[in-house]
């Protein structure tokens, strides 16, 4: 130990390792201060909705409750759903960045409402949000290459080298005591930080250790990249030049391009096409004869099959019934895409476990629960939502009973759904 205090009071005297390491810590702070601010604002939102929806639903009752017509109340009722962050999701903000986490749907076609707002294969070999996973992945290791790449070649081009192998201690032992100390203060000044914002986020102890590890591993990676090329014994301008290449090329060059190949290899329409498939299928029903539309309806949904005929006035259990039947009409474009995006995700993640950096960010992403896989199944929490409101709507407008301001307290909630 008095070794490497000695070794740690001649590391303070370098302003410039100083410097980086208070820089880097400043920058962790920073990032984690961004997310935690950033879910914050989401969770605040999300507090939001109750108020918001009450205000809402009271406005339609007041109309609805004149003319008892379950049609209208299904049509103007807008109902919330949401995605609540997960504790780590400060860390790495993932799709929650780019993806809706509040949709609100009514009891029309649901695929239409879902793409409204598109959805994105995550670009995990991308930058994204400042955030700790940013700072981790990308940042991270030039602060390894600052502080290792002239860790030897320093005191051999200052005539020192020999000098210092034939001191007692020396040698190999003062390498590994130089290495270990600044591998410790760079995993401290991401760690600590972390660690104290997660304490603060109520983040499992479990995942916290997780996640400091994950930090120490990266590190050491690159610590150890940064040894392999300093044993080559070139100059300092050398090594922190090749090092810096090798940054250029794992995180930026060869994920994007690897990103870029899979896109290639996997084509995968926009969610938008869907949307529009969906509108357009809906549009066309107005002028397809009623009768034609309802034994479509009722041939997929016998259940509702016993309904009255329909008269000569409008009735919503039609219209509600072409947007069911628009809905199944794009049901293999949507099974196409999900298989897609899935495809591209085991892409993603087959890469990942070449790459480092791109598996440390989809680790990250997968713990916060904020990757593909996390939005995806929010999705899937909507529609199992959506279809407990289009039974709870159809029990009245294919029954022909009357709809009035209690029924209102009656509709299903989305958190009563599994998942939500």
């Amino acid at each position: 130990m008095r070794l490497f205090r000695h070794e740690f009071r001649l590391l303070l005297r370098q302003r410039l390792t100083v410097g980086a390491l208070a820089l880097l810590a400043l920058l962790t702070v920073a990032a984690l201060a961004t997310g935690m601010a950033e879910i914050a604002r989401q969770r605040g939102a999300i507090a939001a909705i109750p108020a918001a929806q009450a205000e809402d639903i009271g406005a339609v009752a007041e109309y609805v409750d004149r003319t008892k017509d379950a049609g209208s109340a299904a049509y103007y009722s807008f109902h919330p759903t949401w995605d609540a962050p997960a504790p780590l999701a400060f860390a790495a903000l993932g799709m929650r960045d780019v993806a809706p986490f509040i949709v609100r749907v009514r009891a029309l076609g649901i695929e239409a409402q879902i793409y409204d707002g598109d959805m994105f294969n995550p670009e995990l070999a991308l930058p994204g949000r400042f955030d700790f996973a940013f700072v981790l992945v990308f940042l991270a290791p030039l602060f390894v290459i600052a502080l290792f790449h002239d860790l030897v070649s320093a005191e051999r081009e200052a005539g020192r080298q020999r000098m210092l192998e034939a001191l007692p201690n020396g040698g190999r032992a003062l390498w590994r005591r130089r290495t270990v100390l600044r591998l410790l203060l760079l995993w401290a000044v991401i760690g600590v930080p972390f660690a104290v914002a997660a304490a603060m986020a109520g983040v499992a102890f479990g995942q916290v250790l997780i996640v400091v590890g994950l930090v120490a591993a990266y590190l050491f990676f690159w610590v150890a990249l940064a040894a392999l090329v300093g044993r080559l014994r070139w100059s300092s301008v050398a090594n922190a030049a090749t090092l810096a290449a090798a940054w250029l090329v794992l995180v930026l060059i060869v994920p994007t391009l690897g990103n870029v190949a899979i896109n290639g290899a996997i084509p995968v329409n926009q969610g938008a096409e869907i949307a529009m498939a969906q509108r357009e299928a809906v549009n066309g029903a107005w002028d397809v004869p009623r009768d034609a539309t309802m034994r479509r309806f009722y041939a997929r949904h016998p259940i509702w099959a016993d309904s009255a005929p329909l008269g000569p006035a409008f009735h919503y259990k039609w219209y509600l019934a072409f947007h069911q039947n628009g809905d199944e009409s794009v049901a293999d474009a949507v099974r196409a895409y999900r298989d897609g995006l899935d495809r591209r995700d085991a892409g993603g993640r087959a890469l990942s476990r070449l790459l480092p950096p791109i598996g440390v960010q989809a680790l990250l992403m997968r713990m916060a629960r904020t990757d593909l896989r996390a939005q995806l199944a929010y999705q899937d929490r909507i529609r199992a939502y959506h279809e407990r409101l289009r039974s709870f709507y159809y029990g009245y407008l294919f029954r022909d009973r009357p709809f009035g301001k209690a029924d209102f307290d009656r509709a299903p909630r989305f958190a009563d759904t599994p998942g939500g």
